[in-house]
Formats: structure tokens, C-alpha cells, sequence
């Protein structure tokens, strides 16, 4: 039985001799996740070796988190988990509101524009600042990008995999 497991931040590298690691976060909810007690899987990349770590403590220094984990003392404990990613299982996922969606649930939709035109499907998510940004992915030619703000997303329909959008003039 294979459960569906979801990155929520890398460790990049050790902090002092006491076995705290650097983490930079990939989760929306990093004070959930990094929170004191929460249980987390680190996870080799390209392959299965998964280690599960409790956190001790932590704090935010510089965009990153300072991680302490229960089961590491001291440096040479955690020095070869560099590179390693953080991971949360399906069931760890926190609700969301009506109108917010995880990442995965949002990749792979297909994208129609409010007059009935197929644009592609979603196969990026970027985050360069003010809004986030969906890739799409046309049947043939160069991707679209679509601002994720009110004016362009109208629906969005993740049970059936369908993106609502209204084309600005001069998007595409």
C-alpha cells in the first residue's frame, strides 16, 4: 500500500555541532509543519530510504527554518541528510477553505476559457511575487502564462480537473 507523500521543505545544511539542520520551506503552512512535536518523513531524492523525524524545536532565521529534531544530537547524526526533502503525508494535509487549493490538486487541470476554447493543461506552478502564475501547457506551441488573480480564474473545479478563465486582452 503506497501512500501519497507531499514535499514540505530541504534540508540544506547543518547549523552548529548540536545536530540542527537548515531547512528551507516549500509549505504554505511551515509553522504547522516545523511546529514543536510535528511529525515528519525525510526522504532521500530518487529513492525510497525514508526516515521519520520528530521536531524538537525550531525557529525562522533568514527565510529559512532552524530545525532541531528528536532523534539527532549532534552534527555528524545529520550531516548526511543534506539534500534530504521533508515530506507530510495525504492524511497530514490541513483543510482548506472553499476557494484554496493545493498545488497538486491544481496541476493537471485543463483550462477553458469562458467562451469554450481548450487553452492546455496546468503543468507548473510559479510564485515570482504578487500572485502566482500557471503554466499551461497547450497541444501544441509555446506555454501560456496566466496570472492566478480574479480578472483571469472564474472557476476552478478540482473534482473534475477543469479551470475556468477569462482572457484579458493581451495575455496571450
Amino acid at each position: 500500500m503506497s501512500q501519497r507523500m507531499f514535499n514540505v521543505g530541504k534540508l540544506v545544511n547543518t547549523h552548529g555541532i548540536r545536530g540542527e539542520v537548515k531547512i528551507i520551506p516549500t509549505t504554505d503552512f511551515p509553522e504547522t509543519r516545523f511546529a514543536q512535536k510535528s511529525e515528519l518523513i525525510l526522504q532521500q531524492p530518487d529513492s525510497n530510504i525514508n526516515v521519520p523525524v520528530t521536531i524538537e524545536r525550531s525557529r525562522l532565521h533568514k527565510n529559512m527554518y532552524i530545525v532541531k529534531f528528536t532523534q539527532f544530537d549532534n552534527i555528524n547524526d545529520v550531516e548526511k541528510y543534506k539534500g534530504w526533502v521533508l515530506k507530510v503525508s495525504e492524511e497530514q494535509l490541513d483543510e482548506l477553505d472553499d476557494d484554496e487549493y493545493y498545488y497538486h490538486e491544481i496541476i493537471g487541470c485543463k483550462v477553458v476559457t469562458d467562451e469554450g476554447e481548450e487553452l492546455g493543461v496546468i503543468e507548473e506552478i510559479l510564485s515570482p511575487g504578487a500572485n502566482d502564475v500557471w503554466v499551461v501547457k497547450p497541444a501544441k506551441g509555446k506555454s501560456i502564462l496566466l496570472p492566478v488573480i480574479d480578472d483571469v480564474v472564474l472557476e476552478v473545479n478540482v473534482q473534475e480537473k477543469i479551470v475556468k478563465v477569462h482572457i484579458m486582452e493581451g495575455l496571450i
